[in-house]
């Protein structure tokens, strides 16, 4: 393995009885980097990250998380980890700030202070209050708080602001690139492509348990989306749309006649979205 990647994945699988869950997959995450696990419901995604965080042993392959063997080596593996699952099991009958203490003492953190994590979450004026009392948003963002309790090296989101409100999204969002700036490695799983868009530096298509493609959302976008421009005008009450060809030889002439116009009104570049890329090389949405 290169000593730089902070995970590094080989050939795993892994079946439910006769259900091929995750098939032969394989992949790396740098320090630092953003890389989203992009797919539909039932595409593999949560049994990856189950793997990754030592909750079941692949059946085939091998995982190495920060130079430990994620079987072989997993509580050193899982002490340098944080983990964020969309299923929030949180302590509902304590407070935000006792969550975070209790998290702590499996970590064996001494003088931890939850003050500084609510913060980061926005949620400080809720440190006393008992968690059955906080909203979905903030459970969430409680829980993103308390995967950083350990200050990980390796940072793994499961579905982190699925059904959330624009204002918990943003949050967390915030945070994921705060962390990922810090050095941590992130793995973001989630099937929503403009998340993954904005977050990822690299993002995987995961569908039926295997890996349709791994790249870049740019290098994804020249790939498979068009290069053009439309251009829209307006001549009195009529509105004409014309759309450019940029590889066109006469792109620019083309491009120059048509933003030349003097009801000249928008000018949108036609990029494809992750998802219509998604469709194109699996065939299904993410429905």
């Amino acid at each position: 393995m290169s000593d730089t990647r902070a995970i590094d994945v080989r050939g795993i699988s892994y079946s439910y009885g006769n259900l091929l869950a995750v098939d032969d997959i394989s992949f790396s995450v740098e320090p630092g980097e953003i890389l989203g696990f992009l797919g539909p419901n039932g595409a593999g995604k949560s049994t990856t990250i189950k793997m990754l965080t030592g909750q079941v042993d692949p059946k085939s392959g091998s995982i190495t998380v920060l130079g430990y063997d994620a079987i072989k080596s997993r509580a050193e593996m899982q002490s340098r980890i944080g983990v964020c699952f969309e299923e929030k099991n949180l302590y509902l009958n304590m407070t935000a700030a006792e969550n975070l203490r209790f998290f702590a003492s499996l970590f064996n953190i001494a003088d931890f202070d939850p003050e500084a994590l609510l913060r980061r979450v926005d949620l400080v004026d809720k440190s006393g209050t008992h968690t059955k009392g906080l909203s979905k948003g903030m459970r969430q963002r409680l829980m993103m708080a308390r995967s950083l309790v350990n200050r990980p090296d390796v940072l793994v989101l499961d579905e982190p602001t699925d059904g959330l409100d624009p204002v918990s999204s943003r949050a967390i969002r915030r945070i994921i690139r705060e962390e990922a700036d810090r050095g941590a490695a992130v793995i973001l799983t989630t099937h929503d492509m403009e998340e993954a868009d904005k977050l990822s530096d690299r993002v995987a298509f995961i569908n039926e348990g295997k890996i349709a493609t791994l790249d870049t959302p740019e290098n994804l976008k020249l790939a498979y989306g068009k290069r053009s421009v439309k251009v829209r005008s307006r001549d009195g009450d009529q509105i004409s749309e014309q759309t450019v060809a940029l590889d066109g030889p006469e792109a620019g002439e083309e491009l120059k006649e048509a933003v030349a116009s003097p009801g000249l009104m928008t000018i949108h570049t036609e990029e494809a979205t992750l998802e219509n890329i998604f469709i194109q090389l699996t065939g299904r949405g993410l429905e």
